[in-house]
C-alpha cells in the first residue's frame, strides 16, 4: 500500500514529545488513489463509548462532513451502518441516498456515489472509513473497487491493532488538503498562463478546494468590484459582500461532490446581473464570470402576478413540525398537524395518510379534495393489487409523479388520476424499521421535484411516520383501555319501586390512562343498595381491581350483610388480594317504604342531599379508612332521612377536584346548581351536574356520578 509501510517514527516534536505518526492520513490518500474515490473520511470507535469520531477527512472541505463528526452507533448513517452490521455499505446515487439516508441527503442533495467499510479484524472493530464518487460513477460498485477497499481496510485496521499495542498515540491529525494557498507562480510557463488568461474579456477565478482564491484575472476583479490584492487568498462569498449568500455557496459545495459544472446568476448591486459557471476537479474549481444579460433584461420585465410564490422547506419549518408532532395525541391531530405545517411549506394543495390493516389500505385522513368520495376510493384497497400507494408501503420507496400524464403511463386506468389534481408525492412512512402508512401529497398543478426537495419530502416523511407510529398506539390503547372501563360498569341501572336513578361516567382527558371509578346499584327487595368508589391509580391493575370490588360488593349485598358488614367484608377481600392500591367508597341501603338511607363511608367525598324544599346540604358522615388500610377497620353508619323528592347526590372526586379550584368552592357551586336545577327530570339534572362541575374540561380525573331521588312507594 502506497505510502503506509512501516517507516522510522516522526521527529520529536518542538516540546521533546513524540510527534503522531500520520498513519490515518496517508491510509486514507492511498485508498482513495487505489478506488479513483475523491473524498473520504477515517473514523475511530471511542474506546469508552458506542460513538465514531472524525479523525481524518480528505478530498473536501471538512465542513462538509462537519454535522457527522460524531456519529452514534445506533445512527441511519453509512458509517455506523457498516459497523453495526460489519458490511459494506453502498449508496449509488442522489436518489438512493434520499431514500436510504434522508439526512445525509437533506444537507447534501448533490449526485454523488458513497462507500463506508468497517475497519475491524477478526478481534476488535477500531473503526469506520467512508469514500466518495462524482455523480458519474456507475450506480453499482465494481467487483475490483469493493475488493481493493476491503483489503485497505483490512491493512489498516492491522496496523491500528499494532498502534495500540505498541501505544502511539493516535487521533485527529491534520487534513491532508489543508495546505495554504500559494498566490505566485513560480515557473515562467505559469507566468505566460496568467499573462494569457490576464488578456481574456471575461472573468476567470481559480478557487481551491476550501472556496479560496488562488488566482483572480483583471476582468474578474472588475466585474468583482474589488482589488485583486484584496481577494487573494479569501473565500469568494467572503471577501465580495453580495455574494455572502448560501444558496451561491451551495453550488459550490454541489460542484466539488458531483464533480459536475454548475452555474448560477447573481445580482452585483444595483442593477447588474453576473453569470458564474464552475468547472471542478479533484484539486479546485476554476470560476468563469461574465454579464448575464438575458437575466438583466428578464429582471427588467414587470413581475407576473400570477407566478407561484417560491417554495422553500427551512430548517426552522422541519423543526417546528418536529416540535409539533411531538405534540400529536391521535391520528387525527397527525394529519391536521401536516396539512397545516407540510403542505403549505411544499406547495401541495391536498394530501391523504394511507394505513394498512388485515392485507388492506385504509384512509386514516385527508384534507383538501373538494369531492370526498374521491378519497374513498383509496379505502379498501387490497395491498396485493398494483397502485401506486400500495408499491410504496410495500417496497419503502417514495414515488414522485411531475405529471397526470406520468402517473397514467404507469398506473394506466387507476382512480388516483381522476381526483381532478395534476402532480403527486407519494411519501413511505417507515418507523421503526417497518412501513407504517404512506403520506400522499397532491398539487393543483404540474410540479417538477428537484433531488434537494424529494430528500426533504423523503425526511419529512420520517417525522411523520413516527408521530403516526405513536398516534395509532394511542388511538388502540385508548380504545381499549375505556373500552374495558366501560364493560366493567353497569349498562343500565334498575331501581326498584320509590327510587328513580341516573348515573354519568366520564374519562380523564388528559393523558390516555384507563381510571377505577365505580358505580352500582343492587336492587335487593324491599330494600335497594347502591355504591360508588374510586380505586386508586390510572391503569389496567386499578381497573381490573374496581371490578373485583364491584362484584363482591354485589356479593355481600346478595346475601344480605348490613352496609358495616359489606364495607368491612370488602376492605378484607381488597387485603387479601394483597394489592398495594387503596380505594374509597360509600355504600348505602335505601329504604323508599320508610324513607331513610343507611350509609357506611370509606375515605370518599361527602354526598349532598337536595331536599324536597330545595335546600341543599352536604351530609356530615361518619368514616373509616379507606379500604385496603388495615384489616380491622371498623365503618360506622348513619341514618339519613329520605323523603319523597329528595335527592342524593354520589359523586367521586374527579367532580369537585381540579388544579387551582378550592374543593369547598366547588361544592358550593355544585349545591347552587341543585338548588335552582334540581327538580327537573333525573337525567336531565345529570347531564347539567356534568355539564357544569369544576372538571367540565380539561379532566385530569375520571368523573363517576350516581343521582337518586326518592318517589312515592305505590
Amino acid at each position: 500500500m502506497v505510502g503506509v509501510s512501516d517507516a522510522p517514527g516522526p521527529a520529536p516534536a518542538a516540546d521533546g514529545a513524540p510527534a503522531a505518526h500520520p498513519l490515518l492520513s496517508l491510509a486514507l490518500v492511498s485508498m482513495m488513489q487505489e478506488v479513483h474515490a475523491h473524498s473520504g473520511a477515517v473514523y475511530l470507535l471511542r474506546p469508552d463509548e458506542p460513538v465514531l469520531e472524525m479523525a481524518v477527512h480528505a478530498g473536501m472541505p471538512r465542513a462538509f462532513a462537519a454535522p457527522w463528526e460524531r456519529v452514534g452507533l445506533s445512527a441511519p448513517l453509512p458509517v455506523a451502518d457498516a459497523v453495526r452490521e460489519r458490511r459494506l455499505v453502498w449508496v449509488g446515487g442522489e436518489e438512493q441516498m434520499a431514500r436510504c439516508y434522508p439526512r445525509i441527503a437533506v444537507v447534501l442533495p448533490y449526485p454523488f456515489a458513497l462507500a463506508a467499510l468497517p475497519v475491524a479484524t477478526e478481534r476488535k472493530v477500531s473503526g469506520a472509513v467512508f469514500v466518495t464518487w462524482p455523480g458519474a460513477h456507475p450506480p453499482e460498485l465494481s467487483d475490483w473497487e469493493r475488493d481493493r477497499l476491503w483489503a485497505a481496510c483490512d491493512r489498516l485496521a492491522l496496523r491500528l491493532e499494532r498502534a495500540a499495542r505498541e501505544d502511539r498515540p493516535l487521533g485527529h491529525e491534520t487534513d491532508v488538503l489543508a495546505e495554504p494557498v500559494s498566490a505566485v507562480a513560480d515557473t515562467l510557463g505559469s507566468v505566460e498562463a496568467t499573462r494569457m488568461v490576464s488578456r481574456l474579456p471575461y472573468g476567470l477565478v481559480s478557487l481551491d478546494l476550501h472556496g479560496r482564491i488562488g488566482f483572480v484575472n483583471t476582468a474578474a476583479a472588475e466585474l468583482l468590484g474589488r482589488p485583486a490584492g484584496e481577494l487573494l487568498g479569501m473565500p469568494l462569498w467572503a471577501s465580495v459582500p453580495w455574494l455572502n449568500d448560501p444558496m451561491y455557496e451551495d453550488r459550490y459545495r454541489g460542484a466539488l461532490l458531483s464533480q459536475q459544472a454548475m452555474s448560477f446568476v447573481a445580482l452585483r448591486p444595483p442593477g447588474e446581473w453576473l453569470s458564474f459557471r464552475m468547472y471542478p476537479s479533484t484539486t479546485g474549481l476554476s470560476v468563469r464570470i461574465s454579464r448575464a444579460r438575458a437575466v438583466a433584461e428578464m429582471a427588467r420585465e414587470p413581475a407576473r402576478e400570477d407566478a407561484p410564490p417560491p417554495r422553500l422547506v427551512t430548517i426552522s419549518q422541519v423543526l417546528s413540525l418536529a416540535g409539533a408532532l411531538t405534540e400529536a395525541v391521535g391520528v387525527q391531530d397527525v394529519v391536521q398537524l401536516v396539512w397545516d405545517e407540510v403542505a403549505p411549506a411544499v406547495g401541495s394543495q391536498a394530501l391523504v395518510i394511507l394505513g394498512s390493516q388485515g392485507g388492506r389500505l385504509h384512509v386514516l385522513g385527508h384534507r383538501g379534495y373538494p369531492d370526498p368520495h374521491t378519497v374513498e376510493r383509496f379505502d379498501g384497497l387490497p395491498l396485493t393489487e398494483r397502485t401506486p400507494g400500495t408499491q410504496v408501503l410495500a417496497g419503502g420507496v417514495p414515488a414522485f409523479f411531475d405529471s397526470r400524464e406520468e402517473l397514467e403511463r404507469l398506473y394506466p386506468g387507476r382512480p388516483e388520476t381522476a381526483d381532478g389534481f395534476a402532480a403527486w408525492a407519494w411519501l413511505p412512512l417507515i418507523a421503526s424499521g417497518r412501513p407504517v402508512g404512506t403520506c400522499v401529497l397532491a398539487y393543483a398543478e404540474p410540479h417538477v421535484f428537484p433531488a434537494d426537495e424529494r430528500a426533504v419530502l423523503t425526511s419529512l416523511g420520517g417525522l411523520i411516520a413516527q408521530a403516526l407510529e405513536r398516534a395509532r398506539l394511542y388511538d388502540a390503547k385508548h380504545r381499549l383501555a375505556h373500552g374495558l372501563q366501560q364493560a366493567l360498569l353497569p349498562h343500565s341501572l334498575a331501581p326498584p319501586p320509590g327510587i328513580e336513578a341516573a348515573a354519568r361516567y366520564l374519562p380523564a382527558t388528559h393523558g390516555m390512562d384507563i381510571g377505577g371509578d365505580f358505580y352500582d346499584l343492587v336492587p335487593t327487595l324491599p330494600l335497594t343498595a347502591a355504591v360508588i368508589g374510586d380505586v386508586q391509580g390510572h391503569n389496567v391493575t386499578a381497573a381490573g381491581l374496581m371490578g373485583q370490588i364491584r362484584t363482591g360488593v354485589r356479593a355481600y349485598t346478595t346475601v344480605g350483610q348490613a352496609p358495616h358488614e359489606v364495607m368491612s367484608s370488602t376492605n378484607r377481600l381488597l387485603i387479601d388480594l394483597g394489592t398495594e392500591l387503596f380505594a374509597s367508597c360509600l355504600y348505602l341501603r335505601l329504604d323508599p317504604a320508610r324513607g331513610q338511607a343507611v350509609m357506611a363511608r370509606a375515605g370518599h367525598p361527602p354526598p349532598l342531599l337536595r331536599r324536597p324544599d330545595g335546600q341543599v346540604r352536604v351530609l356530615d358522615l361518619a368514616g373509616g379508612p379507606l379500604l385496603g388500610i388495615a384489616p380491622d377497620a371498623v365503618y360506622p353508619t348513619t341514618e339519613v332521612p329520605l323523603a319523597p323528592g329528595s335527592v342524593l347526590v354520589l359523586y367521586t372526586d374527579g367532580l369537585v377536584e381540579t388544579p387551582g379550584t378550592d374543593i369547598e368552592d366547588a361544592l358550593v357551586d355544585l349545591g347552587a346548581l341543585l338548588c335552582e336545577a334540581g327538580g327537573q327530570p333525573l337525567e336531565g339534572l345529570a347531564d347539567e351536574v356534568i355539564r357544569h362541575s369544576a372538571a367540565a374540561t380539561g379532566r385530569v380525573d375520571d368523573v363517576a356520578v350516581l343521582l337518586l331521588r326518592a318517589c312515592d312507594v305505590p
